[in-house]
């Protein structure tokens, strides 16, 4: 509860009137530290299994809110998320979840130097176990060693 005085001073026998004011600085302070705590949280949110992606010029579409990453990495081991485990527990793996589900997206993301025949065996053990739904990751701006389209030649006119 607060108080104001008035100008003039108080007898004892007065009593202090009670401000009408609401008090923010314990909002503010409970703001400051959920601030603080989602800033510490956001960059563990995120897959730091370090995969070199190939580029893509394709529009990037909205992520979902807890995404399922499928990761082979150069040496052609595949992860869950940052979990390593073998091919043949991929699928038993992705049903053991806690948001298990088939018809969920499944996030493929293939290092550039894995060869396109590894690619297609982990996309076929994901098709055999029931997930159909998969979409390949690329880095967002221009593909490297894609050519361009070609201008025409310009003519001369008289």
């Amino acid at each position: 509860m607060g108080a104001s005085i008035a100008e003039g001073g108080l007898d004892d026998d007065e009593e202090f009137a009670e401000a009408h004011e609401i008090n923010v600085t314990p909002f503010i302070d409970v703001m400051l530290v959920l601030l603080i705590i989602f800033m510490v949280a956001a960059p563990l949110s995120t897959v730091d299994l370090p995969v070199d992606l190939p580029s893509s010029t394709a529009t990037p579409q909205k992520k979902p809110d807890k995404p399922t990453y499928v990761s082979i990495r150069a040496d052609l081991a595949v992860a869950i998320g940052e979990t390593m485990v073998k091919r043949v527990d991929l699928v038993r793996t992705l049903d053991s979840a806690p948001d298990a589900g088939k018809d969920r997206f499944i996030f493929l993301r293939a290092d550039r130097a894995v060869p396109y025949g590894d690619m297609m065996d982990v996309l076929e053990i994901l098709r055999a176990g029931g997930y159909s739904k998969i979409k390949l990751v690329a880095l967002e701006g221009v593909a490297e060693n894609v050519p361009q389209p070609a201008q025409a030649p310009e003519t001369a006119r008289p």
